[in-house]
């Protein structure tokens, strides 16, 4: 069995992969990593929003190629615009989840790294600086860019690219340096200890997301969720709404109804048969729920993709 840390630090990346669409083209592997995973992504060129879960682990986005405008806000909030070009990062760590879409420029492929920085990893470095872990929070971060990081980032690309087994010296030597950098640059410190929030830890939201997506022609079920986890229906509930922005029964009706609007872009089923496969027996009902959530009824909205 895999060391909880790693495990953590794992989970983190698949959790967000699932919600960010694009194409991963070189994950991290091996003991190497247990202390944080690096993925490389080509991003679709448009995007028009994207719900980013709230992630415990620091998270460190560094541009490869293309260049985009990259709109972000919180759920609430107005949106904040920044540039992304080859070369320049974006950090975080954030306590709740958040929007973001982008526009990139179709010339040249938008490849992204998403570098996730373990807690043990960034505890054991903000000790080794005489600071207490508890109070440390990396800050946000959107379209900086820093000599160092760039070095220390093309050195782990340069490694997971590469074909030769990934030294486990060179990543931690790599991967300690930059986190001790990320502290003293990028990091705030508090007077009293962060609050521990109530989100839903990496693997279990993994695990209740898998499960909704291969039920969703089924009858919502709180209680096998609470169960897949080991909760109470409360604690399950509001981690889950903390984590994601909306309660376990929404998040199951968008995603219903986002795969009722894939079918109906990409087959020639009946609205009537798309309903049933999505859970749906009174094709009214139906209707009514695809039109409170994409704005038009699902006849609509197939008549709008014709070409």
């Amino acid at each position: 069995m895999l060391p909880s840390h790693h495990f953590a630090a794992r989970t983190a990346g698949l959790t967000l992969e699932q919600h960010i669409p694009g194409q991963k083209i070189v994950q991290s592997t091996g003991e190497a990593w247990k202390e944080a995973e690096a993925q490389i992504f080509c991003r679709p060129v448009e995007e028009e929003e994207v719900l980013v879960p709230a992630v415990a682990d620091p998270l460190l986005v560094w541009v490869l190629s293309g260049e985009a405008k990259i709109e972000e806000r919180e759920l609430s909030g107005q949106w904040l615009h920044s540039d992304a070009k080859a070369g320049c990062f974006f950090l975080t760590q954030t306590e709740a989840p958040y929007l973001m879409r982008w526009k990139a420029k179709q010339d040249t492929p938008f490849e992204v790294l998403h570098l996730y920085l373990g807690l043990p990893l960034v505890n054991r470095a903000a000790r080794s600086l005489g600071l207490t872990p508890s109070r440390c929070r990396m800050q946000d971060v959107s379209g900086a860019r820093d000599t160092f990081i760039a070095g220390v980032l093309s050195g782990l690309v340069a490694e997971i690219r590469s074909d030769t087994p990934d030294n486990r010296l060179f990543i931690n030597g790599l991967l300690e340096s930059l986190t001790i950098h990320l502290l003293r640059c990028y990091a705030t410190t508090q007077s009293t200890p962060t609050a521990k929030g109530v989100h839903l830890p990496a693997w279990k939201l993994r695990k209740v997301l898998s499960y909704m997506e291969e039920h969703l022609a089924l009858p919502f079920d709180l209680d096998s969720l609470t169960a897949l986890c080991g909760m109470s229906r409360f604690h399950f509930s509001r981690s889950f709404h903390t984590t994601m922005g909306q309660s376990p029964s929404s998040w199951f009706i968008r995603r219903r109804i986002e795969q009722a609007a894939i079918l109906l872009r990409q087959t020639t089923l009946s609205v009537i048969e798309i309903a049933l496969s999505v859970g749906y027996e009174n094709p009214s009902h139906f209707s009514n729920v695809f039109r409170k959530i994409m704005g038009v009824t699902p006849r609509h909205y197939r008549k709008r993709q014709e070409p």
